[in-house]
């Protein structure tokens, strides 16, 4: 048996939106089924907002997001959780750091860090908190 985490984000009508953005920043494309698609809502204006939603690159990086179900309370919080992505190639991590760094908040600039020769936090435009970094190299490896 295989498990695998997978970061589950809600919004409250911006979910295709930040699916398009990481999509884009990833290189690959978003995956969504709306409320309308799924016949999961009588109301006209749930139609069009996200019910599942995901963004998968072949490297295996995968998030997911929907918009918050009709009258459920949706409250982001603050710092309630990163997604955080750690790779071994340098060009990569920088390729989605300038992705996703259109319209954010700049937490940590990427750059060289005491646990990794690069590393970055950001608050996307969504109000997700991004951490980067490139794994450093471990020792007798």
């Amino acid at each position: 048996m295989t498990i695998s985490t997978t970061p589950h984000l809600n919004f409250d009508g911006d979910a295709r939106q930040a699916l398009d953005f990481w999509a884009a920043a990833l290189g690959t494309e978003a995956t969504a089924m709306t409320y309308g698609q799924m016949g999961a809502s009588d109301d006209p204006a749930w139609a069009d907002r996200i019910v599942w939603g995901q963004v998968e690159t072949a490297s295996g990086v995968r998030v997911m997001a929907f918009d918050v179900w009709p009258h459920q309370e949706y409250d982001q919080g603050a710092n309630s959780c990163y997604v955080y992505l750690s790779g071994d190639d340098a060009t990569e991590i920088t390729a989605v750091w300038e992705g996703l760094v259109v319209g954010a908040e700049i937490r940590q600039p990427l750059g060289a860090s005491a646990w990794s020769p690069l590393a970055g936090q950001l608050r996307d435009r969504f109000g997700v908190v991004w951490a980067l970094d490139v794994r450093a190299p471990q020792p007798g490896a």
